[in-house]
């Protein structure tokens, strides 16, 4: 290695290090004013650590506070839209990448289309559809909203992906005994 790239590699690493503090320091502070206790909040002044360490607010959260059910709340609607649109995504992927039919090329500008309304545009007619069927204020109400809205994207992703898949490989599969699924 020459001086130069010496330079250069320890210059890459700093600015790498530099980053990595940058990304990760509000999370620091996040954690620091956590475990701060209320007395030393404002009275201590800035200081990297607090003299003394209290879990006092993450009792309080975790007993005194409805965010238990919350945190319940999201884990399902998540988990239940990531699920329903993975399946929904990667059948009309494989769908869109496989086959050739009529509508095809409407079918995807239409699914793009509607990647360019944003979310809040649509609040007052999603609520006017949601009301009547009594779900509004519900967490089946939400996995249709946000898998209605990731579906696109997901269909977009899971084509590029199987567009990558030679179908070559899919046929020696066919050879082998294998289903069209």
């Amino acid at each position: 290695m020459n001086r130069y790239s010496i330079f250069g590699t320890a210059l890459h690493r700093l600015a790498i290090l530099c980053y990595v503090v940058f990304a990760l320091f509000p999370l620091f502070w996040l954690l620091k004013v956590s475990v701060t206790p209320n007395d030393l909040l404002y009275s201590e002044g800035v200081r990297m650590w607090p003299s003394r360490m209290s879990f006092e607010h993450f009792r309080f959260v975790l007993a005194h506070s409805a965010f238990p059910v919350f945190f319940r709340n999201s884990m399902i609607v998540a988990g239940a839209t990531a699920v329903i649109v993975t399946l929904l995504a990667s059948l009309s992927g494989y769908a869109l990448s496989r086959f050739t039919f009529r509508g095809k090329y409407w079918l995807v500008a239409l699914m793009l289309l509607t990647q360019m309304f944003p979310l809040v545009m649509l609040v007052a007619p999603i609520f006017k559809m949601l009301s009547p069927l009594g779900l509004t204020n519900s967490l089946t109400g939400l996995v249709v909203v946000y898998t209605a809205f990731n579906i696109p994207f997901a269909t977009f992703l899971m084509q590029s992906f199987f567009d990558g898949i030679p179908k070559e490989l899919e046929e020696a599969a066919k050879i082998d005994g294998a289903t069209q699924f």
